[in-house]
């Protein structure tokens, strides 16, 4: 007779462990609920959508957040720490995808409509459970953490231009011309910098107008700065993967750029094709 110690740990390989053929299923499952639950969100989003089917949406809403919740409850009964698991990462995301489904059955007067409908968009923090699943997201976080301070020093240097750019503009332009203020003045110089172009404010004399320009052109120079770091932290990240090739003789797992024997036994690190 199972006890209800093995009955936690039944559920703890199929809920935690994603090698295992029960594993794999449930995540299989819990990945269509999650994007039935999403393409849910979007429809109801429309307006046409929503009038006609409102209580139907909210009745497959309700189910969904009842699915999340059952499954939020079964993870923390089956984790070995289940403190550790609700403050985690994971754990809070879970949280998220549950406490706004709740937040709406209690209140669903019409003046609390709109921040309902806000609330519930936070369904879409979902989607990041699907990141484990994603190998290769691997080699982006390693690129991220990689140029993170490069991008910093890149982002303080474009934060500086932009205000120096706007207040120049604020002191040439003037209140008569639209820029009001130092904040306006760097709200066009972010707009223009990133070649957005809104137009809502534009220079009208010819010293604002040779300012904007040369804010144009500084920002077709640097724009592409920050996708050059990321590109270079990127080819390095999967550069040192492929270093770490395993030797088919003694295992050692880290090799030189471009090595073809290994440097602790000597064998070939990979086999010829005949």
């Amino acid at each position: 007779m199972d006890t209800p110690s093995s009955w936690r740990d039944r559920l703890y390989v199929i809920v935690f462990q994603s090698d295992t053929v029960a594993g794999r299923r449930f995540d299989s499952i819990l990945l269509l609920i999650i994007f039935a639950s999403l393409v849910t969100v979007i429809l109801d989003s429309i307006d046409d959508v929503h009038q006609r089917y409102a209580g139907l949406l909210a009745i497959i809403e309700w189910g969904f957040t009842a699915v999340f919740l059952v499954e939020y409850l079964t993870r923390l009964y089956c984790s070995p720490k289940p403190l550790r698991y609700a403050f985690s990462f994971y754990g809070l995301v879970d949280l998220l995808a549950i406490v706004p489904g709740i937040i709406a059955l209690y209140y669903s007067d019409a003046q609390y409509l709109l921040i309902i409908r806000v609330i519930r968009m936070l369904r879409i923090f979902r989607v990041l459970k699907l990141s484990p699943y994603l190998k290769q997201a691997n080699y982006l976080m390693a690129a991220l953490r990689g140029s993170k301070q490069k991008i910093i020093v890149f982002l303080l240097s474009v934060s500086t231009l932009v205000t120096v750019f706007g207040t120049l503009m604020y002191v040439i332009e003037g209140p008569e011309h639209g820029f009001t203020s130092i904040p306006k003045g760097i709200y066009w110089a972010i707009v223009t910098l990133t070649t957005v172009g809104f137009g809502d404010i534009v220079p009208k004399t010819p010293l604002g107008q040779v300012l904007s320009s040369l804010v144009m052109i500084t920002g077709y120079s640097i724009i592409a700065v920050p996708t050059g770091i990321f590109t270079a932290e990127l080819a390095n990240a999967l550069r040192g993967e492929q270093l770490q090739h395993d030797c088919p003789t003694c295992r050692k797992n880290s090799h030189e750029h471009g090595a073809a024997f290994c440097s602790r036994c000597g064998n070939a690190l990979f086999k010829k094709i005949e």
